[in-house]
């Protein structure tokens, strides 16, 4: 049917459920082993970075758990929600412990759905793991990305960067957030009616044009904290507050309540200070070229601070750094940040659908598919097209239709509507 939605849950989809799972656990080990070091080593200072930036990125996450459930009236979609209280579920938002909750949820209806083969399942599961790939975005830039820079600074003051397993542990982090931003990526793919474009090859380039941007964006944070560790404070809460002000000019429209907005526009000025995210419709061209031609900027001015910093004052950094050697690193961390621009322009060129253009199946303007929210219960719109039938029930979103043949079950097909948004301005 035209303008329907596809929430195929495949196998590709089930796999990404669990190696989230499984990164999400690996991070939280390699936070403990990171606290610990630092608290052998004396690096007290370090260690109250890192818990700052664990506790900060817990709460964000919890935050926006709590708001998402909240404008649902707390009602949940899974056995695994379900079997908590609702008072329950805001007591373990508070002990920091919801998100888990989530998790929990998607990976039961992520196995009910790959083994039961049951289309509803399979909408619910997309459906739920939208909003998870939502909160790891936030957590890669809220805790994955500052502490990489901690990390990264750390190793241009003990020369572990001369060290290949120690650069391509932090290239590996790097690509963790990256991977981050690639799920969110596949998260969008989903609401599009014509996928031809949006085939692993795209996402694949959409993961190399984010890590070429990003990592150079950590180094260049790093290189300048070494050489002036006093001014990063400065400069992240300079530029927060200019993209946060911009972010509010955008008049974004994502959270429904007027509290969980502004933290959504703060948030979106937290991701500005290391990568791109449009959050607004119309063309993104101009805004793009603007944030990117500031970026650059601002990475010369980063490394350019360094370098004379080292050249002029040596005494006052840590001294294992010469001016020729952050001229070199300078020049790399430029180098590849141009190339993450030059991949991110082959992606838009060949891969990047954009809404109204003609599809490549069908010929038709591309849009997105237009479906009810299973989010928002609502009578409205009970048309074949926006339920399917299914011989189980699924609390809490089904609906018993009593008809000529007796008693049918059938589900509303749920769609995301805070991803459905993105995924518009994302397009057009």
């Amino acid at each position: 049917m035209e303008g329907e939605v596809t929430l195929k849950y495949s196998l590709l989809d089930f796999a990404f459920s669990f190696l989230g799972l499984f990164f999400f656990l690996a991070d939280i080990l390699l936070d403990l082993w990171a606290a610990v070091h630092f608290y052998l080593d004396g690096d007290f200072i370090y260690l109250g970075l890192l818990v700052t930036f664990l506790v900060g990125s817990s709460v964000l996450g919890q935050l926006f758990s709590w708001f998402w459930y909240r404008y649902e009236d707390w009602e949940t979609h899974t056995c695994t929600e379900g079997s908590v209280s609702k008072r329950f579920l805001q007591v373990l938002h508070i002990f920091q412990l919801g998100v888990y909750i989530r998790y929990a949820g998607v990976l039961e209806v992520a196995v009910r759905s790959f083994i039961l083969k049951k289309r509803a399942l399979e909408n619910v599961a997309v459906c739920q793991s939208h909003d998870l790939s939502m909160l790891r975005l936030f957590e890669a830039f809220s805790e994955s990305a500052p502490q990489l820079v901690l990390m990264l600074t750390v190793m241009l003051q003990t020369g572990d960067w001369q060290d290949p397993v120690t650069v391509m542990k932090a290239v590996g982090s790097a690509s963790a957030i990256a991977c981050s931003v690639t799920l969110y990526h596949r998260s969008l793919r989903s609401f599009l009616t014509d996928k031809a474009k949006q085939g692993p090859v795209s996402s694949l380039l959409y993961f190399i044009c984010n890590l070429l941007l990003i990592f150079p964006r950590l180094a260049a944070l790093a290189l300048f904290a070494y050489a002036l560790p006093s001014y990063i404070f400065a400069h992240f809460l300079c530029c927060w507050a200019a993209l946060f002000f911009l972010a509010s000019r955008c008049g974004t429209k994502f959270m429904d309540s007027s509290a969980g907005e502004w933290l959504y526009r703060a948030t979106v000025g937290l991701i500005w200070y290391f990568s791109w995210f449009n959050v607004s419709e119309g063309r993104s061209l101009c805004r793009g070229v603007l944030y990117h031609a500031w970026m650059l900027l601002d990475l010369i001015l980063l490394c350019g601070l360094a370098y004379w910093q080292t050249h002029n004052a040596p005494f006052i950094t840590w001294g294992l750094l010469s001016p020729d050697m952050v001229v070199v690193m300078g020049g790399v961390v430029v180098a590849v940040y141009v190339s993450g621009l030059l991949v991110k322009v082959l992606y838009y060129q060949n891969f990047h659908p954009k809404l109204g253009e003609p599809s490549t199946d069908t010929k038709k303007p591309l849009q997105l598919a237009a479906a009810g929210d299973c989010l928002d219960g609502g009578d409205e719109d009970l048309g074949s097209s926006d339920y399917t039938e299914v011989d189980f029930m699924e609390p809490p979103s089904v609906e018993m239709l009593t008809g000529g043949g007796g008693e049918v079950e059938r589900v509303k097909k749920p769609v995301n509507r805070r991803m459905q948004h993105l995924a518009q301005n994302f397009y057009s």
